[in-house]
């Protein structure tokens, strides 16, 4: 409130130097375009009160069925986050990356840190889909491919989930991908199956294998938390008879490159006729749509429109 009270001020004084006379439009336009910056930062934070919201996140990505086709696109949507993450000011860092065979990914893991980072991924959880002319098709035929996004909260170390010995298997292995000297001379790299819920979580972004089982335990217990809060959720519904569609593993977005250029979101229906921009990492007007229409409780299915087929 003070930030925004004097920025308004200056503008107020700004004003009266334009009123007597003085060239002060370049100064003005700047003096705007900060005061809608932080009034639409506040709107943002406004709406995220929940109990994480604040929090770090912890994010991965997967391609869908499809291929090459599919593991390139998520590939795509990798370095879109990483994108959007550092235009934020967001802290970015990659803990775990399976390269694809021919292009792209099989699976990736990253931290996004920063005031709210997993309120705002959150709401990026789902399925994505891509339609373009395929880089990969000798015919340059039109190609649909998925991708899903998880989001969770990274949790202080005080958090009440408990992870006995007894229900994890620990793999090491050596790293591959992308990491610069040290990858695949150690088996640093980790893996840790957690057996009563099938959950495998891998690091290899450190060179010590210590170091990998840090971070992949806090990527686990993050998993294991969350599962815990959906399991009451569950519970609550049935007790209460209700049923909330969450949407997680839903189709939320389209990319469409070709027949037509447009990125539309099938919750808010809110689209862009730019989808370069929106690759390169302009999220922020698709969440703060999706943020409002929730906050309003007017949010739509994650389902597409029939003419988006």
């Amino acid at each position: 409130m003070v930030s925004l009270r004097r920025r308004t001020d200056d503008i107020n004084v700004l004003l009266e130097w334009a009123e007597s006379g003085e060239p002060v439009d370049e100064e003005f336009a700047r003096a705007l375009e900060s005061l809608d910056q932080e009034v639409q930062a506040g709107e943002i934070k406004k709406m995220l009160g929940g109990e994480h919201d604040r929090k770090n996140a912890i994010v991965t990505i997967h391609p869908g069925a499809g291929g090459t086709e599919s593991q390139d696109w998520a590939e795509m949507l990798l370095r879109m986050y990483l994108r959007w993450a550092e235009r934020r000011g967001f802290k970015r860092e990659i803990i775990d990356y399976q390269p694809a065979e021919e292009a792209g990914l099989k699976s990736v893991t990253f931290t996004v840190t920063g005031e709210y980072a997993y309120g705002l991924l959150s709401a990026e959880a789902g399925v994505h889909r891509l339609v373009r002319i395929s880089p990969f098709d000798q015919a340059a035929r039109r190609h649909t491919s998925f991708a899903s996004l998880h989001a969770w909260p990274e949790l202080p170390e005080d958090v009440d989930i408990v992870v006995e010995d007894k229900d994890i298997r620990i793999d090491t292995y050596r790293s591959s991908g992308a990491g610069g000297q040290h990858v695949n001379v150690t088996d640093s790299a980790v893996r840790i199956t957690h057996i009563p819920t099938g959950i495998v979580v891998s690091c290899q972004n450190e060179r010590s294998q210590h170091r990998n089982r840090d971070s992949a335990m806090r990527v686990l217990k993050a998993r294991l938390y969350d599962l815990k809060m959906k399991e009451q959720q569950k519970n609550l519904e049935t007790i209460s008879g209700t049923k909330k569609d969450i949407a997680f593993g839903s189709q939320i977005r389209s990319y469409v490159l070709h027949p037509y250029q447009m990125v539309k979101d099938h919750r808010t229906k809110e689209s862009v006729g730019d989808p370069s921009r929106v690759l390169d990492g302009d999220l922020d007007g698709f969440i703060k749509s999706y943020l409002m229409k929730r906050s309003s409780g007017t949010l739509g299915e994650a389902t597409p429109d029939e003419d988006d087929e």
